[in-house]
């Protein structure tokens, strides 16, 4: 599961909403976090979307470089400024308010 991606049909530009889940492997906390960030992003983004999911279990480094200490860690690339929400993205209206939509 090192990286995923659901790029939808929206073409790239200042609309899509690029964002990146830190992951620790299958562990719950993780999985829910997959699923509750896929189920925010088909209602709320439904075609103005990027996930890349990058499971640090196959990519440990990237949590150095990317200065994520715990998983899960969500972070909106773009558009700016960043902006990260942790824990497993169940509190659907605080998710939303990170991301800028609610």
């Amino acid at each position: 599961m090192a990286v995923e991606s659901d790029v939808h049909t929206a073409p790239p530009g200042p609309g899509l909403l690029r964002l990146r889940l830190y992951v620790a492997g299958h562990a719950d906390n993780s999985q829910r976090a997959i699923v509750n960030l896929k189920v925010i992003c088909e209602q709320y983004y439904a075609s103005a979307h990027d996930i890349e999911i990058v499971d640090l279990l196959e990519e440990p480094l990237r949590a150095l470089q990317d200065g994520i200490l715990v998983t899960p860690t969500l972070t909106r690339v773009s558009p700016l400024p960043m902006r990260r929400v942790i824990g497993n993205l169940s509190d659907t209206a605080k998710v939303l308010q990170a991301l800028g939509g609610g």
